[in-house]
């Protein structure tokens, strides 16, 4: 399977679980199972907002895109992801934002701020 990401800055979350060609997003299951090679099924026909376009299946591979929501301390990785190619069965691992700032940092910068 090959999951392409579409970065979109938001601040819901996506957990992801593969199994087979089966995907569960948020807790909602997807099976493709039923492609057959060379089929597309149409993003309109996938009752989701987390999919951004057509599902494929060619040489037996699954080939998608998700929305790839963007918190407020995204990555590089993160905003410009590279495909995931070769998805294992499990949890799907995505890019990780930044380190949040330590929170002594946070009350330092609120205290100095001017009024």
């Amino acid at each position: 399977m090959r999951i392409k990401l579409s970065p979109q800055r938001r601040d819901d979350g996506l957990e992801v679980f593969k199994t087979g060609h089966s995907l569960v997003v948020n807790g909602e299951t997807f099976d493709f199972s039923t492609m057959a090679d060379g089929d597309t099924l149409p993003r309109a026909a996938i009752a989701s907002g987390w999919f951004a376009g057509d599902v494929d299946k060619d040489g037996g591979e699954l080939t998608l895109t998700l929305l790839f929501p963007l918190p407020f301390n995204f990555s590089q990785e993160q905003a410009f992801p590279v495909d995931l190619i070769d998805v294992p069965d499990g949890a799907v691992a995505f890019p990780r934002p930044l380190p949040l700032p330590a929170p002594e940092a946070q009350t330092e910068l609120t205290q100095e701020a001017p009024v």
